[in-house]
């Protein structure tokens, strides 16, 4: 299988390419290459015995080394008579057969049909910006002209998007077959910031108009043809040759910690995500050891959204506990099959080489690293779409621990797993069991579960998010399991579905509680109740609707107050500084109605995602506003951090006061939860009180 490089960059700008022939100069044409460089692909599309027109020849060497090797009927010429003067005086003792004549390439006098090929290295790219492409058509409508049927035209050209467009457009009108190929510079050692390829364009002639376009892209003089539909795909794919060649020019000739340079691999024949390749490299000053030149780090499938492997700082940890001087964390797409490690090495070694650090010694072995030895596992079990929230899917996956998964992702943001929780086996599950799997040896083979996953259900007494367990937590300051409030009836209300983990468990663990959930998007209710376990009941039931809209009205209604009052809801625009909640949620009127839904006891509880420090500062300003008492507990290894709000007066007094008095309560809490009744196999895996040690005043 071979695979193509996808990366987003500036190639189809006028402005990219202003600036590069700008910088160039006359030595721009020097990027076209001499015969030595383009003399495979030359002989693959002209025979020795052709008669070859050669458009715009200037003052290249490339006709004469055609001619020295057994091209004898080349017909030379250029619209500069100094230029044909002097090529024909430099040749006239050495190669007296070559000529160079002065024509004007869009009016040549030669008659219909007389050549075999047209030869052109430059010259369409220099005219392309004539006359607003004119000059360029005409000259590709004479090319026309004085070809034979079967006749190609040859083009070496930086593909500079409009001018490619131009003539790919051009022939494809006609009913031309259209290839290009992508002629990668292997060893360049000049210092420079436009490290481009040059593509050779060929347009075959043929005798009756194609009735569907013909168009190609060839990696290198011998690769294999992939086939294109429409003529955006193909500029599309030049693109993508020429960013990934300017990455692979970076990577080898700096280094940079701090960079996080990242491309994607797709599948050449359906053009779909394969891998994704993320650079890191050793800071400066490293202590590296001389053989730890360069290493590729393979994440199991389905641990690709773990913090490890996708945030900056978890990455920069991996490389540093790898200790290699650049490591290549490479991440498993999704609707992808991979065999084993062996094969998945086999189809990235040829890739990744490219991406070598500067200096690296020739013949360098080069290991492949994973956890585990296998490839994880994964299973896609349903996919649908939803109209607010767009397609998603529900997979199983095993975890590092050995433990299966079932995750909820919406396919918008892949990187982020809306829901997950743990599976476990119908029949009863021991623990002795999961520490036998733990300790089994991976291997590709062995990857996959032994037992089916139709016939694992949802662990209600697992929470997967540690958000979730830091939110249950919480109640222990309601006093929940302390004997006085053994008969005390706890009611919630929480914001957010998801995969209905977080209820599921109040309802199950915690006597006399009740709950209700609002969900904006009725897909995920399905999607909990079909994939998830979920099971509302009179003691747990959904509010289909808007969040805020169902605050608004519970506070005019009046007469309902609840003693927790939840928000796990998240941001449906990734590109926003604050991932939970949506912004509207922690202004400051709705704020105030939450505190008037509150008993006097109550808890507001805030799942906060913020990554910028100024919009977090000013979501506790206005927190803290309604809010006189304010508890966070940041999650460990994620941005998230949980909001414990209440409506007391504030402490005035350090967490040395308050946190004895939260050991109890965690205490209580902790018995509580393991006293519910629950069968043994469904016993809650929650440490109340090492939740709470780390609670902080804000």
């Amino acid at each position: 299988m071979s695979l193509l490089p996808r990366t987003a960059e500036e190639f189809s700008s006028a402005e990219y390419w202003e600036k590069f022939f700008k910088k160039r100069g006359e030595k721009a044409f020097e990027w076209y290459g001499d015969y030595n460089k383009l003399c495979g692909v030359l002989h693959k599309y002209i025979k020795m015995q052709d008669k070859v027109l050669v458009v715009g020849c200037g003052n290249s060497e490339l006709s004469e080394q055609m001619y020295d090797v057994g091209y004898k009927h080349l017909t030379n010429i250029d619209i500069s008579e100094t230029v044909v003067n002097n090529m024909n005086q430099r040749n006239a003792e050495r190669r007296p057969g070559l000529t160079f004549h002065q024509v004007d390439a869009t009016k040549t006098p030669y008659e219909d049909a007389s050549y075999q090929a047209a030869l052109d290295k430059g010259t369409l790219d220099a005219m392309a910006s004539e006359e607003e492409g004119a000059l360029a058509r005409n000259m590709l409508t004479e090319v026309g002209r004085v070809l034979s049927v079967g006749g190609r035209y040859v083009c070496v050209t930086l593909a500079q998007e409009s001018v490619i467009k131009l003539a790919v457009e051009h022939f494809v009108q006609l009913g031309w077959a259209v290839r290009l190929h992508c002629l990668q510079e292997e060893n360049r050692t000049e210092e420079d910031s436009f490290a481009l390829p040059v593509f050779v364009l060929v347009c075959t002639k043929f005798r009756q108009p194609m009735p569907t376009p013909i168009l190609e892209m060839c990696l290198g003089e011998d690769g294999a043809p992939v086939r294109h539909t429409h003529v955006s795909e193909l500029l599309s794919a030049v693109r993508e040759h020429q960013a990934y060649s300017v990455l692979r020019k970076r990577l080898r000739t700096n280094t940079d910690a701090n960079s996080n340079l990242s491309l994607t691999l797709c599948h050449a024949k359906t053009g779909l995500p394969r891998y994704t390749l993320t650079i890191q490299d050793s800071p400066p000053g490293a202590k590296v050891p001389r053989a730890n030149q360069f290493a590729i780090f393979i994440v199991p499938q389905g641990s690709e959204t773990a913090w490890l492997y996708s945030s900056g700082e978890g990455r920069r940890q991996l490389a540093a506990s790898a200790n290699f001087r650049r490591l290549v964390i490479v991440s498993m797409h999704r609707n992808q099959e991979y065999t084993d490690m062996q094969a998945v090495q086999s189809e990235l070694s040829p890739v990744v080489m490219d991406l070598a650090p500067p200096g690296m010694p020739a013949n360098h072995q080069v290991p492949f690293l994973s956890v585990g030895g296998d490839l994880g596992w994964r299973e896609e079990v349903s996919r649908g779409v939803s109209q607010l929230s767009g397609e998603y899917c529900v997979e199983n996956v095993k975890g590092e621990d050995g433990e299966l998964y079932r995750r909820l992702v919406f396919l918008s943001n892949a990187a982020l797993v809306q829901s997950e929780s743990r599976l476990v086996s119908s029949n009863t599950a021991t623990s002795q069991k999961k520490k036998n799997k733990r300790k089994a040896k991976a291997s590709a083979a062995s990857a996959a579960p032994a037992a089916s996953s139709t016939s694992m259900t949802v662990d209600s007494g697992f929470l997967c998010c540690a958000h979730h367990e830091v939110m249950v937590a919480c109640l222990a300051m309601l006093g929940v399991g302390m004997p006085q409030n053994k008969d005390v009836p706890v009611s919630v209300l929480l914001v957010g579905l998801g995969g209905g983990g977080l209820p599921q468990f109040l309802r199950d663990f915690i006597r006399n509680v009740t709950i209700e959930v609002v969900e904006l998007d009725p897909v995920v209710l399905e999607v909990a109740k079909q994939w998830f376990g979920f099971q509302p009941d009179d003691r747990l039931t959904v509010t289909l609707g808007d969040g805020l809209e169902r605050i608004c009205a519970l506070e005019k209604e009046g007469g309902h107050l609840f003693d927790a009052i939840m928000f796990d809801v998240d941001n449906k625009d990734s590109t926003l500084g604050m991932s939970c909640p949506p912004a509207a949620f922690v202004e400051t009127p709705i704020l105030q109605k939450v505190r008037n839904l509150l008993t006097p006891r109550g808890l507001f509880i805030l799942n906060l995602a913020c990554r910028d420090p100024a919009l977090r500062k000013s979501v506790l300003e206005r927190v803290s506003g309604v809010f006189p008492t304010i508890l966070s507990r940041k999650i460990e290894e994620e941005i998230n951090e949980v909001l414990l709000c209440s409506r007391g007066e504030k402490e005035t007094s350090d967490t040395t006061h308050i946190l004895p008095s939260l050991n109890q309560a965690a205490k209580n809490l902790q018995s509580a939860l393991c006293s519910s009744g629950t069968e043994p196999s469904r016993r809650p895996h929650i440490d109340i009180a090492e939740l709470l040690k780390d609670l902080r005043i804000v």
